[in-house]
This record gives structure tokens, C-alpha cells and sequence, in this order.
């Protein structure tokens, strides 16, 4: 992945280079044609980027100069130029950078969001599901005593159908009382 993320990133900052090159070019034309553009904006870093570049040459060449001969006004101001459209460039690359920073987080945000709603929708379905299981807890509970009561029921009219039964046979074993046969 990393392979393949790296030629579009290349692409990407060439994409930048290519749409940001005509605002450079014409920053450096405004700078070669305005006298106050061109002392104040392009000279300036130009000078500094020179004397940072010549330092730091020299050092390593293993010289150590007191001072470094400034750069003459028209190579100052091309470079000037030149360093102010790669600023722009570089600019404009990372404000892309940055939008999509700011893109990706969004979505993360939006994501962990979504997340959250369904994390909570799912706990508030847990918890009705509890509350209808513990209702369910209590009616068979009650079913079982109800059963409980009809099994009595029907044992309490067993043993009366058995003691009716019981008193029909007594009667019918008993001999009726004759009339007692008395005087005529």
C-alpha cells in the first residue's frame, strides 16, 4: 500500500506544481517590472538565501569567510522571483495538505459520531429487551402459579366427582326402611 500511495502523492504535488506555475510566473513577472516589488519583496530573500547557501558551501569546503560578496540587483531579483513563485507553489501544496487533513478528520469525527448513535441505539435496545424479558420473567411466574392453581382445580374436582361417586354407591347400598308393619 505504502508502494502505491507514494506515486500518487508524487502526482499529487506535480497536479500542485502544474496549476500553481502560472500564479508564480507571473509573481516574477510582477517583480522584474515593479521597482518596489523587486526591492522590498524579491531582493531581500534572495540576498539572505545567497549568503545562507555561500555560508554553508564554504563550511563544508572547510573555509571559514568573514564576509560574503552580495549577489548584483538583476541575479537577486531572479532569484528573488524564482524563491517567491517555489513559496507559492510550496503554499498551495500545503494548503491541499491541509484541506485534506482537515477532510479526513471530519470524516473520522463524522464516523465516531455514527458509531456513537449506533452504540447508544444498541444500548437502549439491550435495555428494552431486558425490561421485556423481566416482564416475561413475571408473567411466567404467574403462569406457573395459575397452573399451579389449575392442577389444585382439578384435583379438588377429582376428589369430588370421587366423593359424589362415594356417596351415590352408599345410598344405593343402603336398604331403604321398610314400613314397619304394625297392627291392622
Amino acid at each position: 500500500m505504502v508502494v502505491g500511495a507514494f506515486p500518487m502523492a508524487k502526482l499529487f504535488y506535480l497536479g500542485i506544481r502544474q496549476v500553481s506555475k502560472p500564479l508564480a510566473n507571473r509573481i516574477k513577472e510582477a517583480a522584474r517590472r515593479s521597482e518596489f516589488f523587486k526591492t522590498y519583496i524579491c531582493l531581500p530573500p534572495a540576498q539572505l538565501y545567497h549568503w545562507a547557501e555561500m555560508r554553508t558551501k564554504m563550511r563544508i569546503m572547510g573555509f571559514h569567510v568573514e564576509a560574503i560578496k552580495p549577489l548584483n540587483e538583476a541575479a537577486a531579483a531572479e532569484l528573488g522571483a524564482n524563491l517567491l513563485g517555489e513559496a507559492i507553489i510550496f503554499a498551495c501544496a500545503g494548503s491541499c495538505l491541509l484541506l485534506e487533513f482537515w477532510r479526513q478528520q471530519s470524516l473520522k469525527h463524522r464516523k465516531e459520531v455514527e458509531r456513537e448513535a449506533s452504540l447508544l441505539s444498541l444500548r437502549a435496545d439491550v435495555d428494552r429487551l431486558e425490561q421485556v424479558l423481566d416482564e416475561l420473567q413475571v408473567q411466567v411466574q404467574a403462569a406457573v402459579t395459575k397452573s399451579a392453581l389449575e392442577e389444585l382445580r382439578a384435583e379438588l374436582r377429582a376428589e369430588l366427582q370421587e366423593f359424589r361417586t362415594q356417596i351415590c354407591e352408599e345410598e344405593r347400598q343402603e336398604p331403604e326402611p321398610q314400613p314397619s308393619e304394625g297392627p291392622e
